[in-house]
């Protein structure tokens, strides 16, 4: 095996003992230490795999790779703050809706006001949504009761602080 071979990967399974137990603030310094050093050990891969290569593949992984490495605090920050979940699932799920209906009409909207009406009621039903309330159940209040506003700027995060499983 070559000076790259050997080494934990980013396609397989972290060491075991390098997950925080539930209701912890903070890794420790140890498992701090292991995570930097694994993302670090990655990055000194995909440089050692792609330094005699070229090709417009090997290009865009070197790309990658110094991106990775010139944002590295921001890409482990949910090691250094546990209430910051490990992916952006969320983000991702908040805007679906939006490029769907991009999607499907053509990728243009017909009218400003016709964006923001959809913008409006995707925001109110993604945040119900997050409070524990279902989609259908919040329109029925908005046309029922009357609208509902969250009783606090953001939704209570769980007791142990971690992301819900997707």
């Amino acid at each position: 095996m070559g000076p790259c071979h050997g080494r934990h990967t980013a396609g397989s399974p972290p060491p075991r003992g390098h997950r925080a137990p539930a209701g912890r603030d903070a890794l420790s310094a140890d498992e701090l230490a292991a995570v930097q050093r694994l993302y670090a050990g990655a990055l000194a891969r995909a440089r050692c795999d792609n330094r005699h290569r070229s090709s417009e593949l090997v290009t865009h992984a070197r790309t990658l790779a110094r991106r990775f490495e010139d944002h590295g605090e921001i890409i482990l920050r949910f090691a250094t703050d546990l209430a910051v979940p490990f992916t952006n699932n969320q983000s991702e799920r908040d805007i679906r809706p939006a490029k769907v209906q991009q999607r499907s009409s053509g990728g243009c909207w017909r009218t400003l006001q016709g964006l923001a009406d959809f913008a409006i009621v995707q925001s109110y039903l993604s945040t119900a949504d997050k409070w524990g309330i279902g989609r259908y159940d919040a329109l029925k209040r908005l046309f029922t009761t009357g609208a509902w506003i969250p009783p606090t700027p953001s939704p209570p995060l769980p007791s142990d602080h971690t992301a819900a499983p997707c």
